[in-house]
């Protein structure tokens, strides 16, 4: 068991990460959420999970030790196997994940590619009771945490190129992100101009850019799972 990689991280891809540790590249498979927070060029811990199959070894990375306890407890539900709950936290927190469960929402759970209705349903049967409350876990440090940005600190990628690779990872068609990208962009841009700088409250709950032009993420701090999760909601009502 490789339980973190503490390293440079040296590419960033929309699928994943190479972190270098100890002059060996590691390929590690991560959600966009835990994508924002590395810097290529720059050290990064993350907690980690090994796949093993007969074919290949997976190494997934969180960018907190409780997703990655979570994602290990995702697949011992039936049918759900390493990329499924990866798309699970792509689309949900830990944090939200325990309350969809808990209180048996089956249209939340469905909202990630490739569960439906019998499969949320088995999910929740096989699940309660074993994620804990939301909370449980504590804020256990964000392993990840990108450094604030500065003077000759490169900035991070644009949170929408971001989003889009995270849809099209998780099978979305191109104009379907792209049209969802521009709605949560929207929403964005009329919370930071109509509640101020802080951009809390979008259309969906989930606005995660802060400071003036947050919908460009040019100059604001930008939150790419709360905005990955708000085009899925936006996505799922489509």
């Amino acid at each position: 068991m490789i339980s973190h990689l503490n390293g440079m991280v040296s590419a960033i891809a929309p699928e994943g990460a190479v972190i270098e540790v100890g002059g060996v590249g590691l390929l590690v498979q991560c959600t966009p959420g835990t994508l924002a927070t590395l810097r290529r060029g720059e050290r990064a811990r993350v907690a980690t999970s090994l796949v093993v199959r007969e074919d290949a070894l997976t190494l997934f990375g969180f960018a907190a030790d409780d997703e990655r306890d979570v994602f290990e407890l995702l697949q011992t539900a039936s049918g759900v196997g390493p990329r499924l709950a990866l798309a699970m936290l792509a689309v949900f927190t830990p944090d939200e994940l325990r309350r969809a469960v808990a209180a048996e929402d089956i249209t939340a759970l469905t909202r990630v590619p490739g569960i439906g209705r019998k499969g949320a349903q088995r999910i929740v049967l096989e699940l309660a009771g074993r994620l804990g409350p939301p909370g449980a876990a504590g804020r256990q440090g964000e392993l990840g945490q990108p450094a604030a940005a500065g003077p000759g600190r490169p900035a991070a990628a644009p949170w929408r190129d971001q989003v889009r690779a995270g849809l099209l990872n998780l099978g979305w068609q191109p104009r379907e992100a792209d049209q969802a990208i521009a709605a949560v962009a929207a929403d964005v841009a009329a919370a930071n101009g109509g509640a101020g700088a802080n951009g809390d409250a979008s259309a969906n709950g989930d606005a995660g850019a802060k400071g003036d032009g947050a919908a460009d993420g040019a100059s604001a701090e930008v939150d790419v799972a709360a905005m990955l999760r708000a085009a899925l909601r936006k996505l799922s009502r489509a």
